[in-house]
């Protein structure tokens, strides 16, 4: 790789202002100076910028916790993105969600520039779980249970696979709910067969990793290497 895209990369800067740097000297390639913007970095260079070692990070993962109004989507002509709350942070790469919330949802949206780790979390074949925290506008019915459990046949005809309902933490209207596929405002059809409209919605997890509830909403930070490899695993 070009020593300018390495460093702009590892550094998070722009490749004009790295240029510079370059060019004052302040960049080193295994303890030697190198002024070479074009100059390819050896496999396994220690780089430093300033003296400060340097890492190029291939793909980030970052945990989100989306508010209420905010969409699911890279970019978007009317409404802030959950990009654009992450954004600035990594100003050199191309992140996207690594699937989707309804805009009035909220909780744990994956953002992430790694597009085949997000294609397995979306893979119909990986059945990757996702939980949910319900709030409706009705009790849960042992019917509800019955049929999530069964596979709910919405009011289009299509069938769903089984999905997992439980009792919530917040009374007689809140549920828990497992999916593990992605059909469009899923949780709100499912219900409206049984005539439950939801109130609340919330992702708390996605495979088998919790959604921090340090961060709170729009908070967010970067997973590591075992946060990563708990979502395919779980």
């Amino acid at each position: 790789m070009r020593l300018d895209k390495y460093v702009a990369g590892a550094a998070q800067q722009s490749r004009s202002d790295v240029r510079r740097a370059i060019q004052k000297g302040l960049v080193c390639v295994n303890g030697a100076v190198c002024r070479s913007a074009d100059a390819q970095v050896p496999a396994g260079a220690a780089v430093t910028l300033n003296g400060q070692p340097l890492a190029l990070q291939r793909y980030v993962y970052i945990m989100l916790d989306k508010p209420k109004g905010v969409v699911s989507a890279a970019t978007d002509k009317n409404d802030v993105t959950v990009v654009d709350l992450v954004g600035r942070a990594y100003p050199r790469r191309s992140l996207f969600p690594a699937g989707r919330l309804d805009k009035t949802s909220t909780g744990f949206v994956l953002v992430t520039d790694d597009g085949a780790f997000a294609h397995d979390i979306l893979a119909p074949r990986r059945h990757v779980p996702k939980t949910y925290e319900v709030l409706l506008d009705t009790p849960l019915t042992p019917e509800m249970a019955a049929g999530f459990a069964a596979g709910v046949r919405l009011a289009d005809g299509q069938r769903l696979q089984p999905a997992e309902l439980s009792p919530g933490p917040d009374g007689p209207c809140s549920a828990r709910v497992v999916l593990r596929q992605g059909v469009y405002h899923q949780i709100k059809r499912m219900f409206g067969v049984y005539g439950a409209g939801v109130n609340e919605l919330r992702r708390t997890a996605i495979g088998g990793l919790a959604l921090d509830a340090a961060l709170g909403p729009g908070g967010f930070r970067e997973l590591s290497p075992a946060e990563v490899a708990r979502i395919l695993g779980g």
